[in-house]
C-alpha cells in the first residue's frame, strides 16, 4: 500500500502531469492536442505523460472517430486533485478588496461535476441551515425533510442513490477553505441549475456565470444574495 501511494503521489507531483490533472478538473474530456496546448508542452511530451497517467488508472480514454478524449478515470480522482489544492497558501486579502475584486473562478466555478467557490459554499451553508442536509462527523446526510425538499425541487434522490459512486459528501473548497457539496447529489444540483438557466458555463474556464433568473432563484430558494 505504501509503495502504491508513493508511486501515485510521484505521478501527480510532476509539474506537467499536475497541470494536466488541474485542466481536467474542468469536467470535460480533452484530446492530447488540447491538453498539450493547455499545459504548454509538446505533443510528444504530452503523449508520454498521458501514457503514465493511464497506466496508473488515473485517466481513461475514449475514442470517437479519429480523436481520443482523455478524462479522469473516476470521480474520486477529481476529488483528490481538488483536495490537494487546499495546500495552496491562502493570501491575506482585505475585506474591501475581497468584495470588489473577487476572481470569477473563486466566486463561482465547477469542481469537476459540482458547484464550488463562494457560491458553492453558500449553497451548502443554506442547505445545512435549512436542515435539508445534516452534518455528522464530517459527513453529510439528507434529512427526512430534505428528501421531500429535493423531490419538490425536481431532483430524484432515489436515482442518485442507485449510482455506483459517492452519494453525498462534503468537499473542502480550496479557495474558501470550507465545505461545498460533492457526490451525485452535488452533480444533480449543478445540472438542475444549468437546465433551469440559473447558471451558465463559460468558454475555456471553470468559472460559472449566474444569470438574472439565477440571482432571483438563489435568493428565493437558498437566501443567497449574489
Amino acid at each position: 500500500m505504501e509503495d502504491q501511494f508513493i508511486k501515485a503521489a510521484g505521478l501527480i507531483g510532476d509539474a506537467t502531469r499536475a497541470a494536466i490533472m488541474w485542466t481536467l478538473l474542468d469536467g470535460r474530456a480533452f484530446t492530447a492536442t488540447e491538453l498539450s496546448i493547455a499545459v504548454n508542452t509538446s505533443p510528444q511530451n504530452i503523449s508520454m505523460h498521458l501514457g503514465k497517467l493511464r497506466k496508473a488508472n488515473l485517466l481513461s480514454v475514449e475514442k470517437q472517430g479519429r480523436h481520443k478524449y482523455y478524462r479522469f478515470s473516476s470521480k474520486e480522482v477529481a476529488y483528490v486533485v481538488e483536495a490537494m489544492a487546499n495546500l495552496i497558501p491562502k493570501p491575506e486579502i482585505s475585506s474591501k478588496k475581497k468584495i470588489e475584486n473577487y476572481p470569477p473562478v473563486k466566486y463561482c466555478r465547477t469542481c469537476y461535476d459540482h458547484l464550488a467557490g463562494k457560491i458553492g459554499v453558500a449553497l451548502a451553508d443554506s442547505l445545512l441551515e435549512q436542515k435539508i442536509i445534516i452534518e455528522k462527523n464530517n459527513t453529510f446526510e439528507i434529512s427526512p425533510e430534505g428528501e421531500k425538499w429535493f423531490s419538490d425541487f425536481g431532483v430524484n434522490i432515489g436515482d442518485a442513490k442507485k449510482q455506483k459512486r459517492i452519494f453525498l459528501k462534503p468537499c473542502l473548497d480550496w479557495s474558501e477553505r470550507r465545505y461545498h457539496i460533492a457526490g451525485s447529489v452535488g452533480t444533480l444540483l449543478l445540472n438542475k441549475m444549468l437546465e433551469q438557466d440559473w447558471i451558465r458555463r463559460t468558454k475555456d474556464s471553470r468559472a460559472i456565470i449566474i444569470t438574472g433568473k439565477g440571482e432571483k432563484e438563489m435568493l428565493k430558494n437558498f437566501k443567497i444574495v449574489v
